[in-house]
């Protein structure tokens, strides 16, 4: 039990620094376009505590950080100099808009849209299922197209992950493509992720034959095998920890003294926003844990309490600091 003289940190004292902050916050945005009256109520307000001044003074800090301004340069539609100087004030309303005209969605390129069947948004998955019986699960922010007809039965995972069931098959096995490799497939359950140039393969079960579609590089993968393609060619064939790598499968995430920067850089893939860490130092703090990612939200406000960091939640942006 706390002793009643303790000098320790005290709940009701944590609350209403976490409110003060979040009051502070929001002045920033008002400020932006307060009028006289708008002034004068804030400076009633800053003058009303002084834990009031020192969390403006914070708010300030993360407001003016680097991270949270390329957040809003990259959310300007053009990159004049001239909007660059006064992206900021206008920057809030422009990636609540951004959010919605995109649908959710964050691809921006317009024959990758043009070109793919089926494209998922930010935290959505779905489920197909094709015409040789082959069923696909689609992650978040992905985009996938298919042919399959006698001559030939083509999958393209043009950008973001995929699980494939592919049953057996007594004509032609199932093509997959991906960035820069092909994979044949019959009688087996793998995971292609493509994002950035690089390619990864995840053999559940079965076998699978892995091409290079440039030159003559080729491996076979076991169950359990995990293989990396990039731009400098195959990597080394590696074990998959099936439990934590296919964890989205489920619907889950799962992380064992992971860095919090990498946790943070997947959760942003399931969020249709920003999630900006506003102190370099929580990215390098190691964290464990096992969430659910059909609510990133929820997942940045756990990590903040376990990082001891503090959360902000403001329309398509979250903010560690």
């Amino acid at each position: 039990m706390r002793d009643s003289h303790s000098s320790g940190p005290h709940p009701v004292d944590d609350a209403l620094k976490h409110n003060a902050l979040d009051q502070a916050l929001n002045w920033l945005i008002e400020l932006e376009s307060a009028d006289a009256a708008g002034q004068a109520r804030f400076q009633t307000w800053l003058a009303a505590d002084p834990a009031h001044r020192e969390a403006f003074t914070r708010a300030e800090a993360v407001w003016n950080s680097q991270p949270v301004f390329e957040a809003a340069v990259n959310l300007a539609t053009s990159k004049k100099p001239s909007l660059l100087r006064r992206v900021r004030p206008h920057w809030l309303p422009l990636a609540t808009a951004a959010v919605l005209l995109l649908g959710l969605f964050n691809f921006s390129d317009l024959p990758l849209r043009l070109r793919a069947d089926h494209l998922t948004g930010a935290g959505e998955r779905q489920r197909l299922e094709l015409a040789d019986g082959s069923k696909v699960l689609l992650n978040t922010r992905s985009a996938f197209s298919s042919e399959l007809h006698e001559q030939q039965r083509v999958a393209r995972l043009y950008q973001g992950e995929a699980f494939f069931e592919v049953p057996g098959a007594k004509g032609l096995p199932l093509e997959v493509e991906a960035g820069p490799i092909r994979m044949s497939a019959s009688s087996t359950a793998f995971v292609v992720r493509y994002l950035d140039g690089v390619a990864q393969i995840q053999v559940e079960r079965g076998a699978l034959n892995v091409q290079a579609l440039r030159g003559n590089s080729q491996m076979n993968l076991g169950a359990g095998d995990s293989l990396k393609v990039g731009p400098e060619g195959f990597g080394r064939r590696e074990k998959v920890d099936q439990n934590k790598n296919l964890a989205w499968i489920q619907g889950r995430l799962i992380f064992d003294n992971c860095p919090l920067g990498e946790v943070l850089t997947e959760l942003r893939r399931y969020y249709p926003g920003w999630i900006v860490s506003a102190s370099s130092k929580l990215d390098h703090v190691a964290v464990t844990g096992n969430y659910r990612l059909d609510s990133p939200v929820d997942v940045v406000r756990s990590l903040a309490q376990i990082t001891s960091a503090s959360f902000h939640e403001l329309p398509a942006l979250l903010i560690l600091n």
